[in-house]
């Protein structure tokens, strides 16, 4: 199983990234879909989570309003647009995909079973 998330890189504040997470020896089709971020010297935290249907969908406080998070199973991919960036979006981002069936919830680091290796995100002043 392998997650590679994708779509990082330096962006000014107000600007917008689009992170790809693609899955192979999985069909993501059966797990609930996250998104956590860790920035330098932080603890990694749960940002946007999605059903395995993307019927419910779930945001952190920080991020609510501004990221958007999506899956496409057929093409076994998982998506999250963020737009009006601030600097304290700098971080790196981490996909994971958990068995967990979710009506709205799950931004807990526990219930994932599977991560990616993480892509940059740096947004300047």
């Amino acid at each position: 199983v392998q997650l590679q998330a994708s779509g990082g890189g330096l962006v000014q504040a107000g600007g917008s990234l689009r992170l790809s997470c693609a899955a192979s020896g999985v069909n993501l089709e059966y797990y609930t879909m996250g998104w956590f971020r860790q920035a330098p010297g932080k603890e990694r935290e749960g940002i946007a989570c999605i059903s395995m249907r993307a019927t419910s969908t779930s945001y952190a406080a920080p991020v609510k309003g501004r990221f958007t998070i999506s899956r496409d199973n057929i093409k076994n991919m998982v998506y999250l647009q963020m737009n009006s960036l601030k600097p304290e979006d700098t971080a790196v981002y981490y996909c994971a995909g958990g068995s967990f069936v979710s009506t709205g919830w799950g931004l807990g680091e526990s219930l994932y079973d599977y991560w990616g290796q993480g892509t940059q995100v740096t947004v300047s002043s």
